[in-house]
């Protein structure tokens, strides 16, 4: 129980750190974005009606109860679907692997963009304490974002420790400050009525409804990130933080704010969330909200290494140095290329865009295009994997890709503005990794062919056995081997074949080495390795060290 709860405040620190801060900003950018919206009671109620039902059905039942089973060994994200869908045959299956392949292109795109747009939201947020950091907005990002990415090689788990502690106050102040305004104004509680939510998209034209449902996508943003994120804390502690704590605080603060704009009060420093605020704790909620936004980048980060390991687990991306933080919990990573790779593509946005407002234009297109093709590939799941009908399945997640496709559409106009970024970056995305896939197997088939001519294990043997003192090489040499080889009609190594057929020797001692990667036991302290000892007599023993 108390590793749960601490793998669940880390999931708290890392996984909750995107959607969490949402309601710093999206509420007012749904009532005072670029379609201003008149503060009536129709309207309040039926903006945070949107929110709380696009809350609800997309990241608390899809994500929440329906998604997070789709675990491949424990890992979540679009890999953990494309592997699952892989081993199975089916119509449409290839142009299916190929969304998934796009479809995590744009969370590589997306972890570009979360981590500059977090930051420099919280360095802006500066400016409201006082006006003097103004000037120095953008190299003060630059810092914070050279320190977050400095000690992500420490573990998600060590850094999910520390910024949990942190979450777990956010989430309580911002649900007390919404409480207190609900307590004072009870009739937002109308907004839980679907009736409202309905009411405001029929009684506004389709340019207003565009923009408002792009402003709510920004309440939703980081659902994707949470299921990449599950092999880092597993689906347990993540469903404990967010029903315990997260969901919940959310809730009352959405409705808080909704309560406030319903009380005609002004809306001081020109934002909703900190007229929620008393002005004796306005400093230090700045400073809290600070933080939390610098935390928020964490979930695409860390997704981001899950996505990357999955790829090359999966043949999609070259091999890189990986590196396992922590030793109870195989899916805490940390992959350095990829690390400083974002480092310089977060900081390289920061430069072009110089402003939140301005990359605001780039965020919410590559999430709600990646929302689409998970519900996609569920449906898939679920007929192929639980066994459901496919009508059960295309009622569930038909019904989730119908809200999600509004979202998409929504986003589609900001593609001019900037939108066209995480596109660009995540068909590079997908262009390497369909090539190194098509490649490897080419070299799979060259090899494949090649074996067919190949000796086998029993046929080195006679060799060994037979070949004169002449030629033998009086050394030990080591062959690596793709394949474990523990049976006499197995392949050798492709190299010692070669090696054999070109000098028409053998050294005296032939070590074949083969490497498996234990992704369940990455810090395994026994049976570290195995040797099996092939004899002269043809017979096998195997000694287990």
């Amino acid at each position: 129980m108390k590793k749960l709860l601490i793998l669940a405040l880390g999931a708290l620190g890392v996984v909750y750190g995107d959607i969490g801060t949402s309601p710093l900003y999206a509420i007012n950018e749904i009532f005072f974005g670029k379609e201003k919206i008149v503060l009536n009671l129709n309207n309040i109620l039926g903006g945070i009606s949107l929110v709380i039902w696009s809350l609800t059905l997309i990241v608390a039942l899809k994500y929440i109860v329906f998604v997070l089973n789709a675990d491949n060994n424990g890992e979540g994200g679009v890999f953990a679907l494309y592997g699952l869908l892989k081993k199975k045959k089916f119509f449409g299956g290839s142009f299916l692997m190929i969304l998934f392949i796009f479809a995590s292109g744009l969370l590589f795109g997306d972890g570009f963009i979360t981590p500059a747009i977090s930051v420099i939201s919280a360095i802006e947020g500066l400016k409201l304490a006082t006006p003097i950091f103004e000037p120095y907005i953008i190299p003060i990002t630059i810092i914070v974002l050279t320190i977050l990415f400095s000690i992500q090689s420490r573990g998600t788990g060590k850094i999910g420790s520390v910024f949990g502690p942190i979450i777990i106050f956010w989430f309580l102040s911002i649900g007390l400050l919404g409480l207190n305004q609900v307590l004072n104004n009870p009739l937002i509680l109308k907004a839980f009525n679907p009736y409202y939510a309905f009411n405001f998209i029929f009684n506004h034209d389709l340019l207003t409804n565009l923009s408002v449902m792009g402003a709510v996508m920004l309440v939703i943003t980081g659902g994707e990130a949470m299921y990449a994120d599950m092999g880092h804390f597993g689906k347990k502690p993540i469903r404990i933080a967010w029903f315990s704590l997260v969901y919940p605080s959310l809730l009352l603060n959405y409705l808080g704010q909704g309560a406030y704009l319903l009380s005609k009060k002004p809306v001081f420093y020109g934002n909703i969330f900190f007229s929620l605020v008393p002005k004796k704790i306005i400093y230090p909620m700045v400073g809290l909200s600070t933080m939390a936004t610098i935390i928020a980048s964490q979930a695409l980060i860390s997704g981001v290494f899950s996505l990357t390991t999955q790829a090359i687990n999966l043949n999609l991306l070259p091999k890189m140095p990986i590196k396992h933080t922590n030793k109870d919990h195989h899916g805490q990573i940390y992959v350095n290329f990829i690390n400083w790779f974002l480092f310089f593509g977060c900081v390289s946005l920061i430069l072009i865009f110089k402003s939140s407002s301005a990359l605001a234009s780039v965020y919410g297109l590559a999430v709600s295009g990646d929302m689409i093709i998970n519900s996609l590939g569920m449906f898939f799941i679920a007929v192929l994997y639980w066994k459901w009908s496919k009508l059960k399945s295309f009622i569930i997640f038909g019904f989730f890709a119908l809200i999600e496709i509004s979202f998409l559409f929504a986003n589609s106009l900001k593609i001019f503005q900037g939108g066209y970024i995480p596109l660009l970056i995540a068909i590079i995305f997908a262009l390497i990794m369909i090539i190194w896939n098509w490649g490897t197997k080419i070299k799979n088939s060259i090899e494949e062919f090649i074996n067919r001519k190949n000796l086998l294990m029993k046929d080195l043997i006679e060799i060994k056995k037979n070949i004169t003192k002449t030629y033998t090489i009086d050394r030990s040499s080591i062959f690596l081997s793709q394949n474990f080889i523990d049976d006499l009609n197995d392949n050798i190594p492709l190299t010692l074949n070669i090696f054999y057929k070109r000098y028409k020797q053998l050294p005296k001692d032939i070590v074949i080495l083969y490497v498996n990667i234990d992704q369940e036991n990455p810090h395994l302290q026994e049976k570290r390795y195995e040797i099996k000892k092939f004899l002269k007599t043809v017979k096998k023993e195997a000694f287990f060290l």
